[in-house]
């Protein structure tokens, strides 16, 4: 048996190596393992082209296929399969998806469906399985295949109108199609949930379907793959009991020493068997050691170790995620509240940040989108933005603009609750809200971006996550928002935050260094409206 140092042990698939018996009730797994090693590869180094069924894949195909209902139904619905990169997964998925198309799997007049984010990525599993086609005889003369733009798109099992097909997310919609098996290609670089929601809603509609997400480890908690991985989490270690789930997830621990060879054999189970290259392996160990980008890469595609969103990131998101406790705020107790606009259609955040007299800063955050927009920014942004409304989180304001008004009122809101000393601006796009509050009467104040601002800012919010004198509350959207963070550093060592090349946002991470860096000012000191200056800041 597989030893596992350091991999995720709570979550490992020990069964792979522990020559259980697998329950195979009609036969049904023997005769799947018996159709894949009747295939051929024409990269195979076995005799005579023979597909490759190593030990471990042949588990794994017997533990999809072998139990069944009584009454001959599939048990296993969904294979969540993480596996990095060089391990076969493609072919393996292809040779299942030819098992649905030619073999016993297969069903008069079915589909089967290769999806991917775009048309690149899918015609590479579609192109593993035409292989496997024309390196067999019989099978390449009981199929027929369909060429669009000099690539095959579609290979069609005459004899039975069995389809096997290629679409993208690219493609426009994909609603209207009743496959029985769906192979979800590296789902971590899907940008939002449309490809997936239209093909969940299809293997719905029909008994005995499957569905296999083979995927690497991606970047980010905001999307569907980590959804799909997390979700496969819960069913490993015991805390959902769904046997229609199957989760198959070699990855190692973001703690664990990326340079320890056995850590790479444990989750990479190719690797005995000469796939991937030991010696790559070693090499690409090699330049990680001289290279962040290139040691950050060789965790997540080698080690399948899920990184945060930014690759040049503010904060370890691990210990971001140690400062969730409840934040609880007094009324009338003294806070500081920073406003980050946006232009008239994106996100605005709103938050206000509390000191305690040990120095531990808390935020409450909050968020405003357009309404009408919501759908269509949380599938730009991969997010929950539906969900999040829903949940109170975010204000989804009415139009397909910012309603500055529903702003100032949450503001108010907060100036009638707490004692709020000062409330800070970006001054980029702040009038329509920095006004009327001014007008008010309240302590506005405008405090622009730059290095002299930022980096002591974040220097200080840096302090308290990482010296746990940090809460905020565990809120999933200023979490996305900080996860996004990239930050650029001048020659003389000052820092700003930015998107780097992230499709995400960021507004709730400024928004929480300005609230924080206000209230660090200030230490719980009176209300800026005690200062006879204070005026002449108002506009800065």
């Amino acid at each position: 048996m597989t030893t596992i140092p350091s991999a995720s042990r709570s979550t490992y698939p020990h069964w792979i190596y522990d020559d259980t018996p697998i329950e195979d009730t009609f036969g049904d797994g023997e005769r799947a393992v018996q159709f894949l090693r009747w295939l051929k590869h024409p990269k195979s180094g076995m005799p005579d082209k023979s597909f490759q069924l190593d030990h471990w894949l042949e588990r794994i195909v017997r533990r999809i296929y072998g139990p069944r209902h009584p009454d001959g139904s599939r048990i296993v619905k969904t294979v969540v399969l993480l596996l990095p990169r060089g391990n076969r997964k493609t072919s393996t998925a292809a040779a299942l998806a030819l098992l649905h198309t030619v073999g016993p799997e297969r069903v008069p007049h079915g589909e089967a469906i290769f999806a991917a984010a775009d048309r690149k990525q899918a015609s590479i599993a579609f192109k593993e399985a035409l292989g496997i086609v024309q390196a067999h005889r019989t099978i390449s003369g009981a199929v027929k295949v369909y060429d669009a733009h000099n690539s095959a798109k579609k290979i069609i099992y005459a004899k039975e109108r069995v389809t096997l097909e290629v679409i993208s997310g690219d493609a426009g919609t994909q609603h209207g199609r009743t496959p029985n098996f769906v192979l979800a290609d590296e789902l971590h670089v899907w940008p939002n949930f449309y490809l997936w929601e239209a093909l969940q809603s299809g293997l719905d509609k029909s008994d005995n379907t499957l569905m296999v997400v083979a995927t690497t480890a991606g970047r980010g908690q905001e999307n569907v793959a980590w959804e799909q991985i997390e979700d496969a989490r819960k069913v490993a270690r015991g805390e959902v009991d769904d046997p229609s789930i199957l989760p198959i997830l070699f990855e190692a621990d973001r703690d664990t020493d990326w340079r320890d060879e056995s850590v790479w054999y444990a989750t990479n189970p190719g690797l005995k068997h000469g796939y991937p290259s030991l010696e790559g392996f070693r090499r690409a160990a090699a330049k990680a050691e001289r290279s962040m980008r290139e040691r950050q890469s060789f965790r997540q595609l080698k080690l399948n170790v899920w990184l945060d969103q930014s690759t040049d990131p503010f904060i370890d998101m691990d210990v971001y995620d140690k400062c969730a406790n409840d934040v609880e705020p007094m009324d009338n107790e003294p806070c500081w509240v920073a406003v980050d606009m946006s232009a008239t259609t994106d996100l605005t955040a709103v938050v206000a940040a509390f000191r305690d007299d040990d120095g531990t800063v808390s935020v409450l955050p909050h968020f405003f989108l357009p309404g009408d927009l919501l759908r269509d920014r949380a599938d730009r942004n991969g997010v929950s933005y539906p969900e999040w409304a829903e949940q109170g989180l975010l204000t989804a304001t009415p139009g397909n603009v910012i309603d500055y008004r529903a702003v100032t009122d949450h503001i108010l809101e907060l100036c009638a609750r707490f004692d709020v000393r000062e409330i800070a601006f970006d001054p980029a796009y702040a009038q329509p809200v920095m006004g009327p509050l001014a007008d008010e009467g309240l302590p506005v104040l405008t405090m622009r971006q730059g290095w002299v601002t930022q980096s002591p800012a974040l220097n200080e919010l840096e302090r308290n996550i990482v010296g746990g004198t940090f809460r905020h509350g565990g809120h999933p959207l200023l979490r996305w928002c900080f996860s996004n963070v990239a930050i650029h550093t001048d020659s003389a060592g000052n820092r700003t935050m930015h998107k780097g090349k992230s499709t995400g946002r960021i507004d709730g991470a400024v928004a929480t260094w300005m609230a924080v860096s206000r209230a660090a000012a200030n230490d719980n000191s009176a209300s800026a409206w005690d200062d006879p200056h204070f005026m002449q800041k108002v506009y800065g």
